[in-house]
């Protein structure tokens, strides 16, 4: 098999957008219609899932490798940056926030949370509403502990603490 080919290596944690973080538990090669493919095997613990991708098909799905610390302190810090508030319904509010979880940037996931936060402390969300940041509350959080090694609770404190000010 040659995972020398492949971007990510088993072991390594990655996010999937709407999913969460996860990580590359097995680099498998499946015969798919007479053709020889390589698939990633991801496990993602928040779902207790486990996805097999097409190698080829990554960027497609929208998988990307863990943001470094840096990145990852920038986007906590991002997040008590002045909010704006957009002024649609909230199906269309809905969509827009799904579409930036599924764009998968830790920068859009952020503005996900950030807005539903402060949307919440002024009206309750609608149930799906509150599913996606629910979602993209904890895949923020799970990235962040990953990327920084510091444990899922101390960076759940840290976003509310910014959320507030």
């Amino acid at each position: 098999m040659a995972q020398e080919e492949t971007e990510f290596k088993i072991g390594q944690h990655v996010v999937y957008p709407l999913q969460g973080v996860g990580v590359i538990r097995d680099i498998k090669e499946r015969e798919l219609r007479g053709e020889k493919i390589l698939f990633y095997v991801i496990y993602i613990d928040v779902s207790d899932m486990t996805i097999s991708i097409p190698v080829h098909k990554v960027h497609e799905s929208g998988i990307r490798a863990l943001v470094d610390p840096d990145k990852a302190e920038k986007a906590l810090k991002s997040i008590s940056d002045r909010y704006e508030p957009v002024n649609v319904d909230w199906k269309a509010r809905y969509q827009m926030n799904v579409d930036l979880v599924k764009e998968g940037s830790i920068e859009s996931i952020v503005k996900v949370v950030q807005g539903l936060y402060h949307r919440s402390k002024i009206k309750e969300l609608p149930v799906q509403e509150r599913k996606l940041y629910d979602s993209a509350l904890g895949i923020l959080i799970d990235e962040c502990s990953f990327s920084l090694d510091i444990n899922p609770e101390e960076v759940e404190k840290t976003i509310f603490s910014r959320l507030e000010k």
